[in-house]
């Protein structure tokens, strides 16, 4: 069963991943999970599976989509929820960060227009 071990070794990877993104400890997300903290090493690391409810409370948790976890995703599916992702993150800024925010996003898009000339 090579491919399942593929599927867990990659779900355990999206996992720790996005716990990294946001800053979390094991400990927070174990406390959040309300499981134990080895827990959530033994489920990065591959070595324990994940229960489907664990899995949705990671997805609500982590504020993503249980596809963008499981790897399920489309190409297309994956950048439509990427945006809504920013948008979400974007939301919880100030108005000042907002602003920021756009000038480097506008300042991204300047700089790929030229690379293309």
């Amino acid at each position: 069963m090579p491919e399942l071990n593929d599927d867990r070794s990659a779900l355990a990877a999206r996992l720790k991943e996005m716990r990294e993104y946001l800053q979390l400890s094991q400990e927070e997300v174990a406390q959040m999970l309300k499981i134990p903290r080895s827990a959530i090493s033994l489920i990065e690391s591959g070595e324990r599976k994940v229960e489907a409810v664990e899995l949705k409370r990671f997805a609500e948790i982590y504020q993503c989509p249980l596809e963008h976890l499981t790897g399920s995703s489309t190409k297309e599916d994956k950048k439509s929820k990427e945006i809504a992702f920013l948008a979400r993150a974007v939301s919880n800024l100030s108005q000042k960060d907002r602003d920021e925010l756009l000038r480097f996003a506008q300042f991204l898009g300047d700089k790929k227009g030229e690379e293309g000339k």
